[in-house]
């Protein structure tokens, strides 16, 4: 039964990373994500119902829009496939503490919109961080990684929201001493905070790590790859959006980092 639920949950999280899809496509432009249904980008022709059906009509239409037979990217049915296996993920670890898996979902959902986003404009909207934010705040009462009584808890919380902001910013204004231009963006700092906000100070710090662990990978294989020069930006977003989801699921505090230094 709990892996019908769970197949379930991978199927939803399919047709959500459907949604997520558009979202990452429309927001940038200012377009609305309701209105008009989903079209090719290039031709502007209705997709009809058929021809969305996640991950699906990409492997049937063998990747190209079905009029104007222009590739569609790659990058659709990967968000698919991710936000199913997070949402499973989620659902298989949280179902007995339903606030929390709603939290871990919905927050995943949009770090998911962020990191893609990020990766191709070097800009996160800070309406995401905000609503990241209260979310953790609002469920910090039921939140597993905190303790003590709620109003311990929620202090918790809102002290996660002030030290991911301030570890940020210090990073920036450091960043800008050493390097003479801006090294970390404003939006980072608000995503920090927002991190705070559902995962605590030690939250904070392990994303951070995991966040650097990944960036660097990035960075060095861009410049191995040539894609990149030695001193250019890399959008830090994506990296601290993983750091977040992973310890979401399975929380790595500082001390197992620590304890394997």
């Amino acid at each position: 039964m709990e892996i019908i639920l769970i197949f379930i949950a991978a199927v939803m999280g399919l047709m959500i990373g459907s949604f997520l899809n558009v979202c990452i496509y429309r927001v940038p432009k200012g377009l609305s994500i309701i209105n008009p249904r989903s079209l090719c980008p290039k031709c502007s022709k209705s997709l009809k119902f058929y021809d969305n059906i996640p991950v699906l009509s990409y492997i049937i239409l063998w990747g190209k829009c079905r009029n104007c037979k222009t590739p569609i990217s790659i990058r659709y049915p990967t968000i698919e496939l991710i936000t199913a296996i997070i949402t499973a993920l989620m659902f298989f670890k949280w179902s007995s503490n339903p606030f929390w898996l709603t939290a871990t979902l919905i927050s995943s959902y949009i770090f998911i919109v962020i990191a893609m986003i990020d990766f191709e404009t070097m800009m996160i909207a800070d309406i995401f961080s905000y609503a990241i934010g209260f979310i953790g705040l609002s469920v910090s009462f039921f939140n597993p990684y905190f303790s003590g009584a709620p109003l311990y808890k929620l202090a918790q919380s809102a002290i996660g929201t002030l030290v991911g902001a301030v570890i940020i910013w210090l990073l920036a204004f450091i960043g800008k001493k050493i390097y003479k231009k801006e090294a970390v963006g404003d939006g980072d700092i608000f995503l920090m905070a927002a991190i705070g906000a559902l995962l605590g100070v030690e939250g904070i710090l392990s994303s951070i790590i995991i966040a650097s662990l990944f960036g660097s990978v990035y960075g060095i294989t861009l410049l191995v790859l040539k894609k990149a020069k030695r001193f250019d930006h890399i959008p830090f977003g994506p990296f601290l959006s993983l750091g977040a989801i992973i310890n979401m699921y399975s929380f790595i505090g500082i001390n197992t980092f620590l304890f394997y230094i």
